[in-house]
């Protein structure tokens, strides 16, 4: 029998709508979820199967039962099924939602108010029903708008924007204190991780040791296992070292220029602090000035007073 929607729409629709749910709820990442999940993939399949099994079904046995019938019968199923889609009682109500129902032309003149513009003439026809429900909506939002801003103080448009520019701040800030690639030699610590040091060690042998030597004592480049330093010690001096080059056309290059990350720079400070007191051979001599850090407190031991009168002779 004739149906309002064809097996051709109908089918795909529904099957359409069925995967795009799937897909909506199914937390998925950045591939579909019929190809993360063999399991949906499968659903699917089956599903269609089922839609299509039951249309043949439903057509056959709309087909038996249509012979069964007796003439009179049969002529009224066809009148039904020859009714157009304009027919229908579901569309004549979607129709009458949108369009409003204006008197004939012949009975306009009962409807004809008393206005006169210019000779314009006003007719008192209801307004569609859209409109009318229209109007209506935007009475309860502006009511529950109200309510909701004016009277509990919820927090207006400016007020979010607000918020959430200071949560984006103190999100920024933190990430700021770890993320690698931002660290500059205020955020810097110093790595004393054995895999950390090694991976300092190998920056140093690539990048180095032509100016330091392999075991830090120096050749163009100064003694780096002493406690002398041009230009300041410490994990921050050496890494803003590194990082910016050394003295104006007879130092070291500045390495962020020439290929190392801060992450890198802050494996082979370490590991160039790690090379303190190793004492390698023929080390050249030490150039700049002793380095102390004064961030490091200082203790004092007080003497100890000895009783002498206990000491044995």
């Amino acid at each position: 029998m004739k149906k309002l929607i064809p097996a051709y729409i109908r089918v795909p629709l529904i099957f359409f709508a069925v995967f795009g749910a799937m897909e909506y709820f199914i937390d998925s990442g950045d591939r579909p979820a019929f190809i993360k999940f063999p399991m949906v993939l499968l659903f699917l399949l089956v599903f269609l199967f089922l839609l299509i099994a039951i249309e043949i079904t439903i057509n056959a046995v709309d087909t038996i039962t249509y012979h069964l019938l007796t003439e009179d019968q049969k002529a009224q199923v066809n009148a039904v099924n020859n009714l157009s889609i304009k027919d229908s009682p579901v569309v004549k109500k979607i129709i009458g939602f949108f369009v409003n129902k204006n008197a004939p032309i012949e009975d306009e003149g009962e409807i004809l108010l008393d206005h006169d513009y210019d000779g314009i003439r006003e007719l008192d026809n209801n307004l569609p029903p859209w409109w009318v429900y229209l109007f209506y909506a935007c009475i309860v939002f502006a009511a529950v708008y109200l309510v909701r801003y004016e009277i509990m103080g919820a927090p207006d448009q400016e007020m979010e924007l607000k918020n959430e520019m200071t949560q984006a701040k103190i999100e920024v800030a933190e990430y700021m204190k770890t993320a690698p690639d931002l660290m500059d030699e205020k955020s810097v610590t110093l790595l004393t991780d054995p895999a950390d040091l090694a991976a300092g060690k190998a920056i140093f042998t690539t990048n180095c040791v032509a100016c330091h030597r392999a075991d830090g004592g120096g050749q163009i480049g100064p003694n780096l296992t002493d406690d002398n330093w041009i230009l300041g010690g410490g994990i921050k001096n050496i890494f803003h070292t590194i990082t910016n080059g050394g003295r104006d056309g007879k130092g070291m290059i500045a390495w962020s220029k020439n290929g190392l990350k801060p992450k890198d720079i802050q494996h082979v400070a370490s590991y160039v602090i790690s090379l303190r007191g190793s004492n390698p051979k023929d080390p050249k001599a030490s150039e700049g000035e002793i380095w102390v850090d004064e961030t490091v407190t200082k203790t004092t031991t007080a003497p100890v007073a000895i009783d002498t009168t206990q000491v044995k002779k």
